[in-house]
């Protein structure tokens, strides 16, 4: 979801359709323009997200997965909203990640912005190992200028057989990003049986799986990969077991007394998750709706702070202060 003019919400959902959302009327318009979108198992319309200095008029920014041949790759794309046709326009590949797969799942993808530049990110596809290969952009966070080109001082730029657009890699499948109030990019993803990670990220860092995990594997008791390893950043909070993320958001108003913590949906243990950070470390955490039942996958805090939240049951609740 993103705010795309105050009280309006453009909303992706996975089987290829946007749609528009108003806050006060409470209709649902259809947008025209999505792309060409390879629908299996976890792959379709990823994210929308806009710059915190967006207006209306401005380009938008989405992630999907776009079909090459009879498979999928996690792509970076950006529009414009024309509100009188209620269409997108202009239309823009920026990034056709080198991650085609055969497998539906581990795309990724959420999208987050500093001055300049674009962020994304994108999973392992279900080839751990490729999450260490930095000639692929599986396992990775991902930064480019809002253009789609290349920034000079990305860290792998000019390294033999690697990508240049990799900012961080060794990630399974980052499920949310997100930057706070001093610049800092954060990062969530899913472990395998276990082991989910909050990351502070870095450039040129490795966050260590399949070799590093917290977690266990789906088949037997047995551990993926160890626990630390030299060279290999440690994760600042981990779940186990997992909550499932499905996204990140800091929190940037005092609506609800959570300005400066970060929010995460849960899709398995299906709640709202606040983790309290204090500088750069998480101290606390706590859980809200437990009791509706419900897959939390994407998060809003809207102009006014405001928090929205969308189900997988295809809900979207406004979320009232105390």
């Amino acid at each position: 979801m993103a705010e795309v003019v105050p009280g309006k919400l453009l909303i992706s959902s996975i089987t290829g359709q946007f749609s528009l959302f108003d806050t006060q009327t409470r209709m649902l318009t259809p947008i025209k323009g999505a792309p060409a979108v390879r629908v299996s198992g976890q792959g379709g319309l990823l994210d929308v997200a806009v710059p915190p200095e967006y207006t209306p008029g401005d380009w938008i920014y989405f992630t999907y997965s776009k079909p090459v041949g009879d498979e999928g790759a996690t792509t970076l794309a950006r529009a414009k909203l024309d509100m009188k046709t209620n269409s997108l326009t202009s239309w823009q590949d920026l990034l056709v990640t080198q991650s085609v797969s055969s497998t539906s799942h581990h795309y990724g993808s959420r999208i987050a912005f500093l001055p300049g530049y674009v962020f994304f990110t994108v999973g392992d596809r279900g080839a751990r190992e490729s999450a260490q290969d930095l000639s692929s952009h599986n396992g990775s966070v991902i930064r480019l200028n809002r253009d789609g080109s290349v920034p000079e001082e990305n860290p792998f730029v000019g390294v033999k057989g690697a990508l240049p657009e990799i900012w961080s890699y060794g990630h399974r499948n980052p499920q949310g990003l997100a930057v706070d109030s001093e610049g800092r990019l954060w990062e969530i993803e899913h472990g395998p049986r276990g082991g989910d990670e909050i990351n502070l990220i870095q450039p040129g860092l490795n966050y260590g799986w399949p070799e590093v995990s917290q977690g266990k594997e789906y088949w037997n008791p047995l551990q993926v990969g160890v626990s630390a390893k030299a060279g290999m950043e440690p994760a600042k909070k981990v779940y186990v077991p997992s909550i499932a993320p499905g996204s990140l958001i800091f929190v940037e108003h005092t609506t609800y007394g959570w300005q400066g913590d970060l929010l995460a949906g849960a899709l398995k243990l299906q709640h709202l998750n606040r983790i309290t950070l204090k500088g750069d470390e998480v101290v606390g955490e706590q859980r809200y709706f437990e009791d509706r039942g419900q897959r939390i996958r994407a998060l809003l805090e809207d102009h006014k702070g405001t928090l929205w939240l969308a189900t997988d049951g295809g809900e979207l609740w406004r979320v009232l202060p105390e």
